[in-house]
């Protein structure tokens, strides 16, 4: 995918997908999650293809090893640019996607780029203690599963922005550092716990931000995606 801000796509159908999007180009990311997906499918995922936008297919896939497998090999067909699965499933779980995603590219086509989901940024110190049982950090267990990821294949993951540059030291600039919880200063934070501004996310080393809310609930959303991209790549 593209260097440029990932915009989330939550929206519950996609006449307002496509309404949003008029103000902007195909060219740009944008997210498809849970919502969007279960109520509108693959089509809406071919759809935003054909109109030019780089998809990041979000459905955080986390089964037994087999399951996922068969899962990967179907979404490989879809289009989308890139997926994930939970860390959280294992290395098994995590190669069986790579060889589910493997398969179902077809011939001559570049497999989509896929991703694991360390700790949600909904997360916090004390629900790793206390319901994960985990007893590492937060930062340790964000380490650990991204450590699990890049020896599975996997290309990168979702991280806050806050691991990402510990991340590029132990698996490398070029493993990807997708980071989502990022807010203009001063902006609702909102069901996040570990935000950060685009700014930022570019000094800590993420490769992509996810922004959502703070461009999609703007009263301008192409003047709020130009700032925070223009935020993004160091342009003020």
């Amino acid at each position: 995918m593209k260097t440029s801000p990932i915009i989330a796509l939550d929206f519950d159908s996609s006449k307002k997908v496509f309404n949003f999007l008029e103000p902007f180009e195909g060219g740009i990311n944008v997210k498809v999650g849970m919502q969007l997906y279960y109520k509108e499918g693959p089509a809406i995922v071919a759809k935003l293809k054909e109109l030019g936008y780089d998809v990041f297919l979000d459905l955080k896939l986390h089964d037994i090893p087999n399951t996922v497998m068969s899962a990967m090999e179907v979404l490989a067909t879809l289009g989308a640019d890139m997926v994930n699965v939970h860390a959280a499933g294992g290395r098994s779980m995590m190669e069986a996607a790579l060889e589910g995603l493997d398969k179902g590219t077809a011939t001559g086509k570049k497999r989509p780029s896929i991703i694991g989901v360390t700790q949600l940024t909904s997360t916090d110190e004390q629900q790793v203690r206390d319901e994960q049982l985990i007893r590492a950090s937060l930062q340790e267990s964000v380490l650990h599963y991204a450590q699990l990821t890049k020896d599975a294949g996997l290309d990168g993951v979702v991280c806050s922005v806050h691991e990402a540059a510990i991340i590029s030291e132990v698996c490398g600039p070029e493993f990807l550092k997708v980071t989502p919880g990022i807010r203009m200063l001063g902006g609702d934070v909102q069901d996040q716990k570990r935000i950060a501004t685009p700014e930022e996310s570019r000094k800590e080393g993420s490769t992509h931000i996810v922004v959502g809310r703070a461009i999609t609930g703007a009263t301008d959303p192409r003047a709020a995606y130009e700032e925070i991209n223009a935020l993004w790549k160091g342009m003020e």
